[in-house]
């Protein structure tokens, strides 16, 4: 446990991690109801105060418990060192910034995998442990049919072999790797998923029902569950009675499927989680960076950070508040963190595999609402500029299904480095999020003039500037007047200077702009022929009441 969640999350504040004791399960401790401790426990004192920290340690270890995690800094005292020593187990601190439920998922994603299965951690059932496709081949032999495990969205997860027997729609389902969405629409239609998810039989499913040529063979199936969580279903493409031996082997064929699917989770879920726990951490900076950077393979290699998201205009993309350097909350806040969660993750594995395929040893996390790539440094190469080739072919490979835009950052040698890079993409990719360059793909120096305008807006909105002078007079006219000489002054300032151009923008005939101007001038109180008074307002324009 310390080895995948030490540094980041966990410290050992006290006593021996080595003891040959393993954990039996994650208890939240309660002085007002106590629960029952399973064995070789790890109990969170949560809020437990420091007066209180040496009976709790006491108790817990006269319970039999493993070890004890309460909140760092933990300061350590004679009284706590001999209750530790005395109870025998091992007291951990929970890093500041980590959350207790961010922690309990980790710990019981990494218990998972003894809790799913047969002590033996290599097979389940005597397959692979994991290992869906053979699985899937076992229940094909079992029921003498071709057979697809699914998860809830109808999505393949595996298949079984003479899938060339059933009709056409199961080969298109096998190539697509998805139920294609006119039979899933169909199936809802006709109230399968409700039965299938309700019911712990079988379910049949007549091709007549269905009324599609495409589908001409009966289909039979049963959902998977663990406990009361439905984690898909399997489906079996056979004609014939469901006789009872047949709806036997199935339910048992549900819960192996359920052992292995679970398997494939938590397994799935740890590395993930950790990844991203590494990724973040050395992102970030501070004591444990160097660690995280060494566990990523990226120890004393210089790197190129990638920040990507979604463009703001994604319907998944929520509105989200700017963090200001020195205002406010923590760095890693801002850009992205509204980015849905679901498409990101998408983006994230579809990055970490585009640039492996280039760089072995890069790694891609998602944190806070930002897909970040760690992208490491070839010999003989301008490391920005291949970073930027390489997210300019991810981008075009995934097209316009997702608004994806990608900030570059700079080279980082160190840790400082390293922070100072993701800064850096960050930076750039919040420009293109909100859509201030056309560009997907950018470096720092392609969009600067627009960083320092957005920092400055950041700024002037946490001091609570508002416009003052002729814009002032001038937004105070528009809104009494509904009118706009307000837009009249930016466009004509946009085209500097050039009547035509400036009208053209507006949609309104050159006489028209210069009788709005001359009302500009009237109204404001500005002499648009001076050319300080023209950048005051420009400025105004720009970063205290943009457009």
């Amino acid at each position: 446990m310390l080895q995948d969640l030490g540094d980041s999350f966990l410290e050992l504040v006290a006593g021996d991690p080595e003891r040959e004791r393993e954990i039996g399960g994650v208890v939240i401790h309660d002085p007002d109801d106590e629960p029952v401790h399973p064995p070789g426990a790890l109990v969170l004192g949560v809020g437990v105060p420091h007066a209180a920290l040496p009976g709790l340690v006491r108790d817990a270890g006269r319970r039999g418990a493993t070890g004890v995690v309460v909140r760092a800094p933990v300061v350590m005292d004679a009284t706590l060192d001999a209750a530790v020593q005395d109870a025998g187990l091992a007291l951990l601190g929970l890093r500041r910034g980590a959350t207790w439920s961010q922690l309990t998922a980790l710990l019981r994603s990494l218990l998972a995998e003894d809790d799913i299965g047969p002590a033996e951690a290599e097979s389940i059932g005597g397959l692979p442990s994991g290992d869906l496709f053979a699985v899937a081949n076992a229940v094909g032999a079992l029921l003498d049919a071709p057979v697809t495990i699914e998860d809830r969205s109808s999505r393949v997860l595996a298949f079984s072999g003479r899938q060339d027997e059933a009709d056409s729609s199961r080969v298109e389902t096998i190539i697509g790797r998805q139920v294609p969405e006119r039979y899933a629409k169909m199936l809802t239609e006709m109230g399968v998923f409700s039965q299938l998810y309700r019911e712990h039989r079988p379910v049949v499913v007549d091709p007549a029902d269905l009324g599609a040529d495409a589908v001409n063979m009966q289909r039979v199936a049963i959902a998977v569950r663990a406990g009361d969580e439905v984690l898909g279903s399997i489906w079996a493409a056979m004609d014939g009675e469901v006789t009872p031996e047949l709806t036997a082997v199935l339910q048992d064929s549900a819960k192996l499927v359920a052992l292995h699917m679970l398997r494939v989770r938590a397994g799935a879920d740890v590395q993930r989680r950790l990844r991203t726990d590494l990724v973040s951490t050395a992102l970030e900076g501070g004591a444990g960076a160097r660690d995280a950077l060494s566990r990523l393979g990226l120890a004393g290699t210089p790197v190129v950070v990638l920040a990507a998201t979604l463009r703001a205009e994604h319907p998944d993309v929520l509105p989200v508040s700017h963090a200001v350097p020195g205002v406010g909350s923590g760095a890693m806040s801002g850009v992205g963190s509204g980015a849905g969660s679901g498409d990101l993750e998408r983006v994230a594995d579809a990055l970490s595999l585009h640039l492996s395929a280039s760089s072995p040893g890069s790694a891609v996390a998602v944190v806070g609402g930002i897909a970040y790539g760690l992208l490491a440094v070839v010999a003989g190469t301008e490391p920005e500029g291949r970073a930027a080739r390489l997210a300019e072919e991810f981008c075009e490979r995934v097209g316009s299904r997702l608004p994806i835009v990608v900030g570059i950052g700079g080279v980082g040698a160190d840790v400082r480095g390293v922070t100072d890079s993701r800064e850096t993409a960050t930076r750039v990719l919040r420009v293109l999020r909100e859509g201030h360059s056309a560009q997907r793909v950018a470096r720092l120096s392609d969009v600067h003039a627009e960083s320092l305008l957005l920092e400055l807006r950041d700024l002037a909105a946490a001091r609570g500037e508002r416009p003052t002078g002729p814009v002032a007079r001038l937004q105070a006219y528009d809104e009494a007047n509904d009118s706009d000489l307000t837009g009249t002054l930016a466009a004509w300032l946009d085209a500097l200077g050039d009547v035509r151009a400036a009208a053209a923008a507006l949609f309104v005939h050159p006489n028209t702009l210069r009788y709005r101007l001359r009302r500009v001038e009237e109204v404001g109180g500005v002499d648009i022929a001076d050319p300080e008074q023209r950048f005051a307002a420009m400025v105004q324009l720009r970063i205290l009441a943009p457009r």
